[in-house]
């Protein structure tokens, strides 16, 4: 069951109705069955599968707490709970048995079960005592397939007080869906058919084309997944939930991730999962390589990449992607002041729009080693980029058809123009203080060019595969 299915549709809208006509606690209650019907919809074994390990980490973190009031040592019990967690899966994972048993989303699941485990071993939360709220913590069908990844201390109290009816809520939630389907339908749809096509045929390409794919494939992929995390947090919204944000403007960092800089790529990229590797990996890690100064912090920052590019897959391609992006980091902390005194030579607008520029061209080729499947095509794809034609320099729009460029283009141009007043202001917020004529004429225009424009004949999302 896809976001963009008729049969999601049906479920959503009556969980909605369900959920609101029920009083209390009886409104968990919808949300865990309704969460149930999403996961098994797909195969049984993955709801089975779901449960079973939720299970295991609501009684495995009281046992684990338990240990720790009667003064008894939860180290080994800790280490037990993360290797029964992640074991199975790693051992499993791209065997026959993997698509048998763990259901879609596993990785974004089990991330989310071991940040629990870890903050009640450090004390950071209390072990949860009530099975249901758990099981929505783990099963909420709006954050399953793709996340975000939800910490415990976020989400948990949520679902202590079910809120009512708030229709500021409710509204504020379908605009979010409204914004998701604009980025997935209007662009990542209209664009994604040929760069499949352009990855799955390097060899036969042109320079032109092989520089436009690469140029393009990061916006597919923000689109796309942003357009999936807008949807989730949207849906969530309209129960009274907030989900945390994933996407913050990743196309204005100035920076992949330098820590001077506010501004870096991934505290604006798949937040949720970024933030998740330096509070239980990075920061440990450099906890326990203090000594070795500088260079404990490089070795650090390597190993953290380079797990947040196996866990997307387990090949070497993968893995070589996240150590570029480590590599990138450490770079950046050496050429930090070079880049704070850029301004004085150029000016800061230039040296801002210059950063802004090579982050994301960096970022792009470092999306070469995530998209292909061998790494012998990684590097055919950057050898050959250039601005070489076969033929014409038509070949520069690799295949997508003018009236889908025009309607990608504008609708990219729109989010951008949104998102940057978007961080300036509450646009939403904004936008209710309007005339209704105002407002509704902006819904309706907005809704009609997704019906007129939009592209259907995709329901998967890019991120569903991790």
């Amino acid at each position: 069951m896809q976001f963009l299915s008729f049969s999601f549709l049906a479920l959503f809208t009556l969980c909605f109705f369900l959920y609101y006509a029920v009083k209390g606690r009886a409104r968990n209650l919808i949300l865990l069955v309704t969460s149930c019907i999403f996961i098994g919809w797909y195969y049984l074994p993955f709801l089975l599968t779901a449960v079973v390990v939720a299970l295991f980490t609501f009684f495995w973190a009281q046992w684990m707490e338990s240990r720790a009031k009667a003064g008894k040592k939860t180290k080994p019990v800790y280490i037990a709970g993360i290797i029964a967690l992640i074991g199975g899966w790693l051992l499993l994972h791209g065997t026959v048995i993997d698509d048998i048993i763990f259901p879609l989303g596993m990785s974004f699941y089990t991330f989310q079960a071991i940040s629990y485990l870890t903050d009640v071993y450090w004390q950071e939360q209390r072990s949860e005592r009530n099975w249901v709220d758990f099981l929505i913590y783990m099963l909420f069908f709006m954050k399953f397939l793709s996340g975000p990844i939800e910490r415990g201390g976020d989400l948990l109290p949520q679902l202590k007080d079910p809120r009512p009816f708030i229709y500021s809520n409710a509204v504020t939630g379908l605009k979010y869906i409204l914004l998701g389907l604009i980025k997935k339908l209007l662009i990542a749809n209209q664009i994604s058919p040929q760069t499949d096509v352009m990855f799955h045929s390097i060899h036969d390409l042109s320079g032109v084309q092989l520089l436009m794919t690469c140029l393009l494939y990061p916006i597919e992929l923000y689109a796309d997944f942003s357009g999936y995390t807008d949807i989730a947090i949207g849906g969530a919204y309209m129960f009274g939930i907030k989900l945390s944000p994933n996407f913050n403007r990743p196309f204005a960092a100035r920076s992949t991730a330098e820590s001077r800089c506010r501004l870096h790529l991934w505290r604006r990229w798949h937040m949720s999962l970024s933030f998740w590797v330096r509070d239980y990996l990075y920061v440990p890690l450099t906890a326990g390589t203090r000594n070795w100064g500088q260079w404990g912090i490089y070795f650090s920052l390597l190993i953290t990449f380079l797990a947040l590019g196996l866990w997307h897959g387990a090949g070497l391609t993968f893995a070589i992607y996240g150590l570029i992006q480590g590599v990138l980091i450490c770079w950046e902390m050496k050429t930090a002041a070079f880049r704070n005194n850029l301004p004085q030579y150029i000016g800061k607008y230039a040296a801002d729009s210059l950063l802004i520029v090579r982050t994301y061209l960096l970022f792009a080729l470092s999306l070469i080693f995530f998209r292909v499947q061998s790494l012998s095509d990684a590097w055919y794809f950057l050898r050959n980029i250039s601005f070489e034609v076969h033929s014409s320099w038509k070949e520069m729009n690799i295949g997508i058809r003018d009236h889908n460029c025009i309607v990608a283009g504008s609708a990219l141009l729109l989010v951008l123009i949104y998102e940057y007043y978007a961080s300036k202001c509450n646009l939403m917020e904004t936008l209710e203080r309007q005339p209704a004529w105002l407002r509704w004429s902006v819904y309706y225009l907005l809704v009609f060019a997704l019906l007129m424009l939009g592209k259907f004949d995709t329901e998967t999302f890019i991120y569903l595969q991790f």
